[in-house]
Formats: structure tokens, C-alpha cells, sequence
């Protein structure tokens, strides 16, 4: 079971900017998005939120579902 929703904006294309997600119960609001990028078929981005946690957010179009890793700050 997906316990991730991820809000995000939208223009033309879906997922072009995620702006908060909750996650296993918790809100996250994204502060700052550190880094964007696409691989065939998947939106990547690597998001601070406003607790200064790291996450990287993958949404896959194929699936239209969103994964969630959280990163440590090295």
C-alpha cells in the first residue's frame, strides 16, 4: 500500500512541482526544490522541506504512482 500523497503543481504537464506531501501519517511542506530531472518516463526531484529534511521524490507516469527516499545530509 502507497502511504505517500504528494501535492503538487501542475501547468500543461502533470507533477511539474511537488509543493508539499504527507508521508506515513506527517505533513512535509517543500521549502526548496535542490534539483529536477527526467529519466524516460520518471520525474525525479530532490526537495528540502521546511524542517530541513532531504527527500527525493520520483513520480513514474507509466504507473501515475509517486515514490519517496529520504536522503541524509552528508
Amino acid at each position: 500500500m502507497n502511504n505517500l500523497k504528494v501535492n503538487c503543481y501542475s501547468g500543461h504537464t502533470y507533477a511539474e512541482e511537488p509543493r508539499s506531501f504527507v508521508w506515513e501519517g506527517v505533513e512535509y511542506e517543500v521549502e526548496e526544490i535542490e534539483k529536477a530531472w527526467l529519466e524516460p518516463g520518471e520525474r525525479h526531484f530532490r526537495v528540502r522541506t521546511r524542517d530541513n529534511k532531504l527527500f527525493k521524490l520520483c513520480y513514474n507516469e507509466m504507473e501515475g504512482q509517486w515514490s519517496l527516499t529520504e536522503l541524509i545530509r552528508s
